[in-house]
């Protein structure tokens, strides 16, 4: 679809926008419309290079916008082991964060925020994630809802404008995807929506909300099954303050815990017209809020990965080289030629993802076209850097030893960090269901299997 989806209540939006067929067909479209972003992509793209027209500026370092000094980092890194322990969140990271406009990083300087890139907050959020993985992931998953407002700005359409004023002022945004039974984020729901005057009416249940003590909106979506042409996914921002909204607090993981990513139950929660973010039928992943969900959640999640590797090579690096053995000559550990291999081996694996991940993220800011292969492109550049980083942690430990395995160690932490990496959209099927029917052609062809 080449312009932006009209925003009028579903029942007098025109059929280009909101047509589809029975029940069976908007299961069997789920993965198989998800090609249709090309267009959308272009269009995307052509206003988003209007404002990156070179390389330098997709590059360009942020730090003349958004202050975030190693001082503060250090703070940051040295409350991470804490908060892991007692499972709590990053409340005093938070409230730095927003004393400095970080959770307006992404809202055009035009509307009071930093007007950082995709490019440039990606970066800036791998370098954040080497003090504190957590805090990190979860301004990731606020970050994206306003880079998508940015997003469909620069294309022409206000309707999320409001988000702007919304970051500036520091409120949180959440996700509200996750849910048990569902396969196919966004573009499917098990949560209903029941169309009503002025709006829409939610209930469902959602999990994996990052920053649930602290979110004022989540983004959530929830299927509209008796929308006029056939089955609807309704995109809405709930306010907190809504009766019907309650969070449960089940967060209790193996890794990214000061996340706090509890669940919230939805029971007949009104959300207003001018909250709807986007109707698009069941299955169908070409609206231009959909695409843009697709780019920035993916790379600024990628990045926090990234920057765990990062730090674990940090690591696994000044260990060796201070660690000693009897056995060796030259005493320290950097001298043995496995472990030399070992820092090689970590180093390679992660230049090969970085590279991926840069280059994705500057052609999407400077508007390079790629057509068909943005598919595969988004879900490889994601998954290369969670298993990247996946590798270098494992041989981060190995490196370091047996001292690592200890609880309070930062490599142990970081090793169980790294491991949800795997559990964010795309995971590693639907990754290669995705990439796998990208190469063979058969993307659009339905039925899924």
């Amino acid at each position: 679809m080449g312009s932006i989806i009209d925003r009028r209540p579903v029942n007098s939006i025109p059929s280009r926008c909101h047509g589809m067929g029975s029940d069976e067909t908007v299961v069997t479209a789920a993965v198989g419309n998800v090609p249709g972003m090309t267009n959308t992509i272009n269009t995307i793209n052509t206003t988003t290079s209007d404002t990156s027209t070179t390389s330098d500026t997709a590059t360009s370092a942020p730090s003349d916008r958004i202050d975030l000094d190693d001082a503060m980092l250090e703070r940051f890194r040295a409350r991470a082991g804490e908060s892991d322990r007692t499972n709590s969140y990053f409340t005093a990271d938070l409230d730095e964060l927003r004393s400095v406009g970080y959770l307006a990083a992404a809202v055009p300087s035009e509307f009071g925020g930093a007007g950082l890139t995709l490019a440039e907050l990606a970066r800036s959020q791998r370098r954040l994630a080497r003090y504190a993985p957590a805090t990190a992931l979860a301004m990731s998953m606020h970050s994206y809802w306003v880079g998508i407002a940015t997003e469909l700005e620069r294309a022409g359409d206000p309707a999320l404008r409001w988000m702007f004023g919304a970051a500036v002022d520091g409120d949180v945004f959440a996700a509200g995807h996750a849910e048990a039974g569902n396969d196919i984020p966004v573009l499917m729901s098990t949560c209903r929506a029941e169309r009503v005057q002025g709006g829409y009416r939610l209930t469902g249940h959602k999990q994996f909300g990052s920053n649930g003590p602290a979110w004022r909106w989540l983004g959530a979506h929830a299927i509209d099954a008796d929308a006029p042409g056939g089955p609807q996914i309704v995109h809405a921002f709930v306010d907190r303050q809504s009766p019907g909204v309650t969070i449960v607090e089940t967060w209790d993981t193996l890794g990214m815990r000061p996340t706090q990513s509890h669940d919230t139950v939805l029971d007949s929660v009104f959300v207003p017209d001018e909250r709807i973010g986007c109707v698009a039928p069941a299955g169908d992943g070409s609206d231009p809020f959909l695409v843009a969900m697709a780019m920035w959640p993916l790379s600024l999640i990628a990045a926090v990965y990234l920057g765990i590797a990062d730090r674990a090579i940090e690591l696994a690096a000044s260990s060796v080289r201070r660690k000693q053995s009897v056995a060796i000559d030259r005493g320290a550990y950097a001298y043995n030629p496995f472990v030399q291999h070992q820092i090689a081996e970590m180093y390679l694996t992660l230049d090969a993802a970085g590279a991926t991940f840069d280059r994705f993220v500057d052609d999407w800011t400077t508007g390079v076209d790629h057509g068909e292969a943005w598919v595969p492109k988004v879900y490889s550049m994601k998954w290369q850097a969670v298993e990247a980083a996946k590798r270098v942690v494992d041989i981060a430990l190995d490196a370091v030893g047996g001292g690592a395995m200890f609880s309070g160690h930062e490599l142990e932490r970081l090793y169980r960090d790294v491991r949800c990496g795997g559990f964010h959209p795309g995971n590693d099927a639907l990754t290669h269901e995705l990439v796998g029917k990208s190469v063979l052609g058969i993307l659009g062809e339905q039925p899924r299997w």
